[in-house]
């Protein structure tokens, strides 16, 4: 399996890079070019900064739900982190789908079912999702034609919770599922994950791990502010609050277009919303735009395939014993 992701990696990376050369394409090229040269780097630590308190902060919550959920079994915080990580790699998929491999590495440690542990990575994706409304909301009086997708976003977050913990209509899904094609093999592992979906949705964990969510992503909208100001944008907390606004709600849109990343939809929306806002001339605001997301989204996947590589180096490959489970090899 790990073999099989470099190839997906490799044609992610192509496509985030004819992103970048399409907004460049659709912009002043010669104005990007001149905000690049002027760009003051010594703003750079300072994004990173944030942008690596984010990802802590959500490993934090990571290895919350794994002592939670008693699936921590000899996993220490140091493997916990390199899970975490290793995940990373795949935020580049269709709204982050793809870090279900957590879950696939997790079993190569401790056997936990791939079905059990992987309702955390819908429970790390609802509770990012809600942070980012929330941050949405503290810039929402900036762009009033943001508030509709607002507000129908809030109500199917809130609807979707509400379904889930409804035990008993999903039960009376399943018992219609087990009379299709496949669906007694099916049902059984939907159900497990179910169990665990509503575990973690609860209020008890659901609320702690938000706030959680809010803190880190709000790390990297500050990350994005000091991208503004190593453009030249004035300091002012008004800035902050746009930059706040303009990233929450440009991932948001990323992460409902289900497309790898949100290319092309989260640089777009960033880019007009920073155009419409600060505002800025379009070259400037692409160059922002592409700043922040070579410190975000591609650090990240960066640091993930680095992280994947020691998990490969230290755990080796997955060989069937006699058909049982899959063993580890050191």
């Amino acid at each position: 399996m790990l073999a099989q992701l470099r190839n997906k990696i490799i044609v992610s990376v192509l496509l985030g890079l004819a992103v970048v050369v399409v907004l460049g394409l659709l912009s002043d090229i010669g104005q990007v070019g001149q905000s690049f040269s002027t760009f003051n780097w010594a703003m750079l630590p300072a994004v990173l900064g944030f942008t690596l308190l984010n990802y802590v902060l959500r490993w934090a919550k990571w290895d919350y739900y794994l002592r939670r959920m008693d699936m921590g079994q000899n996993v220490g915080y140091g493997d916990s982190g390199l899970l975490f990580t290793s995940g990373m790699v795949m935020a580049v998929t269709p709204g982050k789908v793809g870090e279900v491999l957590k879950s696939y590495l997790l079993k190569r440690i401790n056997g936990t079912p791939i079905s059990a542990s992987a309702p955390i990575v819908l429970a790390e994706r609802v509770t990012d999702g809600l942070a980012m409304l929330l941050l949405m909301g503290f810039g929402l009086t900036l762009y009033a034609p943001a508030r509709p997708a607002f507000f129908a976003l809030l109500v199917l977050a809130v609807a979707g919770l509400l379904v889930l913990q409804s035990r008993a209509l999903v039960l009376w899904i399943a018992e219609r599922m087990r009379k299709l094609p496949y669906g007694q093999k099916i049902v059984p592992r939907l159900l497990t994950a179910y169990d665990s979906s509503q575990r973690l949705l609860s209020l008890r964990i659901l609320l702690p791990s938000t706030l959680i969510s809010l803190l880190s992503w709000f790390g990297e909208c500050v990350a994005f502010y000091y991208v503004l100001r190593g453009l030249g944008v004035p300091e002012s907390f008004l800035l902050l609050q746009q930059a706040t606004f303009v990233f929450a709600a440009s991932t948001l849109f990323g992460l409902i277009s289900f497309l790898p990343g949100g290319l092309g939809v989260s640089e777009a929306s960033s880019t007009g919303l920073l155009v419409l806002l600060i505002p800025m001339a379009s070259g400037p605001a692409t160059t922002a735009t592409i700043i922040i997301r070579f410190c975000t989204l591609w650090f990240g996947v960066t640091l993930g395939a680095i992280a994947l590589a020691i998990f490969g180096r230290r755990y080796g490959e997955e060989r069937p014993v006699d058909g049982a489970e899959p063993v580890v090899t050191r």
